[in-house]
Order: structure tokens, then sequence, then C-alpha cells
């Protein structure tokens, strides 16, 4: 129904939104120095808990379907912006993380064939430019290896949205299992390459205890089960808009809890992303439905970071 389109994008955004707490979880709460564990415990005991909830596995071609998307949307994503994070000065990482509609526009433009308009373009463009102004801090050269890593993450994630999209789900699989199914895809995925860069896990007290759970829960399996619940109802387009909600919330956030300042020119770029979100919504038609097939025919480091920083960390 249309009037329920702007509660199914208001739901859809409380995933960036929730994305964008992330940082400031990780900084005061878990232990320093371990974004690939910290990606682990989010993705695979989220994923877990949402195979237990819905009891559905993939058949069939889904096996692989579901094992690219995990990649692409967790497996890959996570720690590509975790070391774009740490290579790449003032927010850069989050900037070109903003760039993610243009390139949804373009994958949109060879998988679904939807071509992007030049008001997409545009307000796509005033979208990054809004969120180069709240993020981006004087700094010195930069890291080749952090944009090869920052490129690919945005790569990554806006490729597993039109897939997503493109491939729909299989009739009788709701958008839970189908989240559930990437996130332990993408959660085993990341495990080997957490134990072998940074060693046994750490010793875990209440307070990392806690920060674990609200991630993996909260910030992982109920936030992504929105996202994707989102992509199967709204266009590619109009769900990677939400993204700049992220280093926006990451930026009220650490003024709010962290005692960050926010400037006037930082202002100005929260008030130009947020226009380019709502825009975004706008001059594009919302799925009629989720698409399916029947199974037959498919056969953060603390002292040299801030909030903005690791705003993308979704």
């Amino acid at each position: 129904m249309a009037s329920s389109r702007p509660a199914l994008i208001a739901l859809t955004a409380l995933a960036p939104v929730s994305w964008g707490t992330t940082y400031a979880v990780t900084t005061e709460f878990l232990p320093a120095d371990r974004p690939l564990f910290t990606g682990l415990m989010r993705a695979l005991p989220a994923g877990l808990l949402l195979l237990a909830l819905a009891r559905v596995l993939p058949r069939g071609a889904w096996w692989w379907k579901a094992a690219v998307l995990g990649a692409l949307n967790i497996g890959a994503f996570f720690p590509l912006l975790f070391l774009s994070a740490y290579r790449l000065p003032g927010g850069m990482a989050a900037v070109i993380g903003s760039a993610g509609p243009l390139f949804v526009a373009g994958l949109s433009a060879l998988l679904l064939a939807q071509r992007p308009t030049g008001r997409t373009l545009l307000t796509g463009a005033v979208a990054a430019f809004g969120v180069s102004l709240v993020v981006l801090r004087a700094a010195g050269a930069l890291d080749g290896l952090g944009l090869l890593a920052a490129l690919a993450a945005t790569v990554s994630m806006s490729a597993g949205t039109v897939l997503t999209q493109r491939w729909g789900r299989p009739a009788g699989v709701g958008p839970l299992a189908l989240t559930g199914w990437q996130l332990t895809a993408g959660g085993l995925l990341i495990a080997p390459l957490a134990f072998l860069v940074e060693g046994a896990p750490p010793a875990l007290d209440g307070r990392a205890a806690g920060g674990y759970l609200y991630l993996a829960v909260a910030n992982t399996a109920v936030a992504y089960w929105l996202w994707f619940r989102g992509i199967g109802r709204l266009t590619a387009t109009q769900v990677t808009f939400l993204g700049p909600l992220s280093p926006l919330t990451a930026a009220v956030v650490g003024w709010a809890a962290l005692g960050q300042a926010l400037t006037p020119v930082q202002l100005v770029g929260m008030g130009l992303a947020f226009g380019a979100t709502v825009a975004g919504q706008f001059g594009a038609r919302s799925k009629a439905a989720p698409r399916t097939f029947s199974f037959s025919e498919t056969n953060g480091r603390k002292e040299s970071m801030d909030v903005t920083d690791g705003a993308l960390r979704r």
C-alpha cells in the first residue's frame, strides 16, 4: 500500500542509524585494536540467532547465492571497511562510503536495467559532499592501500545491495531467514581471518560482553533484517540513499555522548546530506512485492580515530 511506504522507509532507515552508533560502542565498551574479532562477534552470533528463529536453510542454488551475498554484504565488507578506517585520515573512508548511491546507480543500470536519472546522480553527489563536510579533517598524505580498501568496501556493499534485489528470495522464505544466511556466511568468512591476523580472542569483562551483545542483536541482527527487508520492497537506489544517515548519526552521538564539538560547517554538511537522503526517496517507485522464486526454479583504535572515522562501521 502506498500509505505504508513512509513507514517502510522509516523502518529501513533505522538500520544505518543503528550502524552510526557502532564506533561509540566500540571505543567505549570493547577491547581496543580488535576490529576483525568485533566483526566476527557481530556477524556470526547474529546469523546463528536468526537461523534458529527462522529454522530455514538454503536449498539448491541458494547455497551459493547466500554465500555470495554474505561475502559481499558482510564477510568482505567488514574487513575492508575496518582496514580503510584505520589507514585513512580524517573520515576519508566515510566520504568514499557515502558515494554508495552512485555505485548502486551504476550497478543497477548493469544488473537491473534501471537507468540512473540526472536527479539521482546529482542527489548522490550532494549526499557525498554533505558527508565530506561532516567528517573530513585536515591530515597527511592518503594511503594507497586504504583508498583501495575503502573503494572495494563501497563496491562490495553496493554490489550486495543490487544482487539482493536482483535475486529476491525463494518462495516461502522471509527476510529473517535470508538475513540469517548472509550473516552466518559472512561470519564464517571473517572467522579464520580474525584468528590468523589478531590471534586468540581477548578476555571479556561484563562491559565488553554487553557491548558485543548490543552489536550482535540490535546493531546487526535487527538492523540487517530491517535493511534486507527494505531492499526487498524499495528500489536499490532508495535504500542506499539511506546510508548517509550512518555517519550523520555517528556525528550526533559523538556530540551528545562523547563531548565532540560540531562546527557550523559540519552542521551545513549534515543538512545537505540529510536533504539528499530525503530527496533520494522520491522519484523512484517502490517495489510492489519482494521478488521470490520456488526452490525448484532456483536448482577501532581509540587514540587515533574519532567518531566519524568509524561512522560507516555497519
